[in-house]
């Protein structure tokens, strides 16, 4: 008597069509979601795994749309700002004195980079 074994697959979110992802970006991005975030709730909640396939990526999406969203150095300098309040406060704490310097270092990455 072998008995089968239900099968632990998880289950396949509902598809969403095409013309709708445009729309569910924006609605997305208006309840305050960056575009990476965007990127992985349309791929855990809608199974949609990369939208640059349909042609566009969500930055260009938002843009076009005239839609605010932060970028990664706006990240970076926030983080940046509470490390030094830390070290104002905790000026032993070498450990995030290094994580300050690792975050100049990151910025400076990410300067060049959207300079190019």
């Amino acid at each position: 008597m072998a008995e089968k074994k239900a099968s632990k697959k998880a289950k396949t979110p509902e598809r969403v069509q095409v013309e709708n992802i445009e729309d569910l970006i924006v609605s997305l991005a208006n309840q305050g979601n960056h575009p990476a975030k965007i990127g992985i709730i349309l791929k855990e909640k809608h199974g949609i795994y990369n939208v640059k396939v349909l042609g566009k990526k969500i930055s260009k999406i938002l843009k076009n749309k005239n839609i605010e969203y932060k970028k990664d150095v706006d990240f970076v300098k926030e983080k940046m700002n509470k490390i030094e309040k830390h070290i104002k406060n905790n000026n032993q704490d070498k450990r995030s004195k290094r994580e300050l310097v690792r975050y100049i270092g990151h910025k400076k990455a990410l300067d060049k980079y959207y300079s190019q």
